[in-house]
């Protein structure tokens, strides 16, 4: 054969091997996703999210994701239910309910600050997966165990749970990081013509949210006792 029609002869490419949906997931479990949907969230946000980029922190397809979890709703709820574990509180018996209440708010906000990304969808989401439902009947369960009546244990739950979300969305989505006038009245104006506000100002900043959040959960203990029938 000539050298020209070696030179014009076409060489087929090695064939590609084909992705096996499922391969590289091997090892693979529910709980490793979810671990991993977690941290992902948390490093680079919940809008960025997708089971794609989940694949590609663990090395595998999206596809082999939804071996484990049906659909992505599943994989949210998975998520839910880890913030729901992050923040229970393993109740002493001598506590009173106060404590009790004082101890699982804490417990509350703690998890949302581990988790600040993940908690604006964790505030909304209805907690009525099997973990959810344990949660708030546990909430419940303690003050109609310190004597109040379904109808106070329901009213002092949703209060507890208006205060806790507020002010876990404050800390971690809120008012500081929310949007801004075009054209903000500036510091100097505040302080020359607003002296409430600017003399309250430096005890808006982070380090006096631990002091507010406690100064506010006592208020709200303190109403529920007054306010509820409790028994002694």
């Amino acid at each position: 054969m000539s050298r020209k029609a070696k030179a014009g002869r076409k060489t087929s490419p090695a064939p590609r091997k084909r992705r096996v949906p499922g391969e590289g997931g091997r090892g693979l479990s529910r709980e490793r996703i979810a671990a991993a949907a977690m941290t992902l969230v948390d490093r680079e946000g919940l809008a960025k999210f997708s089971t794609r980029r989940l694949g590609e922190e663990l090395g595998c397809e999206a596809m082999s994701i939804y071996h484990h979890f049906p659909s992505k709703a599943h994989l949210m709820d998975a998520l839910i239910d880890m913030m729901l574990a992050d923040a229970r509180v393993v109740m002493e018996p001598q506590w009173d309910w106060r404590e009790r209440l004082r101890r699982a708010a804490h417990g509350f906000r703690a998890m949302a600050l581990r988790h600040p990304a993940f908690f604006p969808f964790f505030a909304v989401h209805r907690l009525n997966t099997p973990a959810g439902v344990a949660y708030i009947d546990g909430i419940i369960g303690i003050l109609r165990e310190a004597g109040f009546s379904d109808r106070e244990a329901a009213i002092y739950f949703r209060e507890l749970g208006y205060y806790l979300t507020g002010a876990a969305l404050d800390e971690t989505a809120g008012y500081a990081r929310g949007p801004s006038s075009a054209e903000p009245v500036p510091g100097e104006t505040i302080a020359a013509q607003f002296k409430h506000l600017a003399a309250a100002a430096p005890y808006f900043q982070p380090a006096h949210f631990r002091a507010t959040f406690e100064t506010g959960l006592e208020i709200l203990l303190a109403g529920i006792e007054r306010s509820g029938s409790r028994r002694d």
